[in-house]
């Protein structure tokens, strides 16, 4: 959308003000985005009369803003200037309307300037300024708080922001009851179940002046996706390891996050082996999937809890062959790395009033461990630990039992991974450290590949080969060298001829 600014006065006192103005309004990233800007030397010849121009421009515009000098300027026959007739009509049009009063006091500009100065103070607030400089400043100031006061963007968290559209009908009543009875069963909530949805909302800060915030219609709303359409949940089954068509199993959910989590997780644990053992130890026979559930609901309800609801993707948990690929539409917050993942670390929510009811009903941990216990249930498992990458997104890729060590288990070498492609990898490398597009172009490839990747990850999970980088998993300088273990690998002969 265009919002039109009138900026007011043609007196010459304010020729460098006026082109000041324009001139950074069209070329600011923000504004330029939101505000067109209108000067009346920029229209072309016409046959209409100047305050005819004025009128209706005035008229049409979203924001007035008016230069206040020392010049009340040409007097019309009833004694009033251009700039008195623009400030009146768009005060009686009821349009924005900033005030900027050139000079630190007012004693020797025309009287009738005194005048309409202190009209207009009685009515807004208005400011000064010495310097264009001063008044860009100042105009950019009040047109920000104009798109915020306009909710035309924010500052603050986006599921803080109010719906704009939805209302306190939309949301499910019995939905927030159920929430109550598991949020006081699992953290003592201190609401009583016959509290009313608005106290439920008041209590959790999910109301932006008396509407619902985006966390609420998320949390509770009947059809969150009527209001926020991104943030279904698509899951797809590859029986390979790579994305091809047609697809096998492919569903995408909506409802609530607590049922998107809950049908994704669903999907994945369906699709996974698992094991039943025996009745030795109890009348039950106890059941293990290959990936634990828990970790898969970790993966999935930290990108449904953390994704960039602003932006037109969606969650996407992708199973294969080999792997659990969890993809969201967000970013690390800045004080994170990829390596710090790994280590202990505080909880920074990027959706901090959706975090804290998922942390309620035990959906998810406030104090950052989420990511630790996903790690050591995969060892405990005897899997690969997790992989996290920054590719169009935040990934989290958990290993399946397939692709488990092979000192763990060495007859499950997935067949996806050629012996040749490693071992040739492995070789080019003891020559010396090597990008991957050095990498690709050694192996007579022309660009890097599928395969290529995946080989270079699970290489990585064997630790046969290392970053040369490992604080920056993702720099473009980042290179790859053989490790100990990828040196032993080579000499042991395991894969036959290096030099193919």
């Amino acid at each position: 959308m265009s919002i039109k600014v009138f900026i007011s006065s043609v007196q010459k006192e304010f020729a460098e003000e006026r082109a000041a103005l324009r001139d950074f309004l069209h070329g600011d990233a923000l504004l330029r985005r939101f505000f067109e800007p209108f000067l009346f030397e920029d229209v072309p010849a016409a046959d209409r009369r100047t305050d005819e121009v004025y009128r209706d421009e005035v008229r049409g515009c979203g924001v007035y803003i008016g230069l206040f000098g020392n010049d009340y300027g040409f007097e019309d026959a009833e004694g009033i200037s251009p700039t008195q007739r623009e400030f009146d009509l768009a005060t009686s049009q009821h349009k924005s309307r900033l005030i900027f009063v050139k000079g630190s006091d007012d004693k020797t500009k025309h009287p009738k300037m005194q005048a309409l100065i202190r009209r207009a103070g009685s009515d807004l607030i208005r400011r000064r300024f010495l310097t264009s400089a001063e008044l860009v400043s100042a105009v950019y100031a009040a047109l920000v708080q104009i798109l915020e006061d306009r909710e035309l963007i924010r500052t603050g968290p986006f599921d803080a922001a109010a719906c704009p559209v939805a209302t306190l009908s939309d949301l499910d009543v019995e939905g927030m009851k159920r929430f109550i009875r598991e949020a006081r069963r699992s953290r003592g909530f201190p609401l009583s179940e016959g509290a009313s949805p608005k106290e439920l909302l008041t209590h959790m800060n999910l109301l932006n002046d008396g509407r619902p915030t985006n966390a609420a219609v998320l949390l509770f709303a009947r059809q969150p996706q009527r209001f926020l359409i991104a943030s279904e949940v698509k899951c797809a089954h590859f029986h390979g390891t790579e994305v091809t068509k047609p697809i096998p199993s492919y569903q995408v959910y909506k409802g609530t996050v607590f049922a998107l989590v809950d049908q994704a997780v669903d999907f994945v644990m369906s699709k996974i082996n698992l094991s039943v053992g025996t009745r030795a130890d109890g009348p039950q026979a106890p059941v293990s999937y290959e990936i634990p559930r828990e970790v898969v609901a970790e993966a999935i309800v930290n990108a449904v809890a953390h994704r960039d609801y602003t932006s037109n993707g969606s969650v996407q948990v992708m199973l294969f062959s080999d792997r659990l690929e969890v993809w969201n539409p967000g970013a690390l917050p800045p004080s994170l790395t990829l390596e710090k993942l790994r280590q202990p670390h505080g909880s920074v929510p990027a959706n901090p009033l959706l975090a804290e009811p998922l942390y309620l009903t035990r959906y998810i941990e406030r104090m950052g461990t989420g990511i630790g216990d996903m790690i050591r249930r995969c060892l405990k498992a005897g899997l690969h630990e997790p992989d996290f990458e920054i590719r169009d997104g935040f990934v989290l890729t958990l290993w399946r039992q397939a692709a488990r060590r092979p000192e763990s288990r060495p007859e499950s070498r997935p067949e996806s991974r050629p012996e040749s492609l490693e071992i040739r990898v492995l070789g080019l490398l003891r020559a010396g450290a090597c990008s991957k597009s050095e990498i690709s172009v050694g192996l007579g490839h022309k660009e890097v590949s599928g395969q290529l990747n995946k080989v270079i990850r699970l290489l990585l999970a064997e630790q046969t080969i290392e970053y040369t980088l490992p604080d920056k998993p993702n720099s473009r300088l980042q290179k790859y060298r053989l490790t100990t273990k990828g040196e032993a690998a080579l000499a042991s002969g395991q894969g036959g001829d290096i030099s193919r």
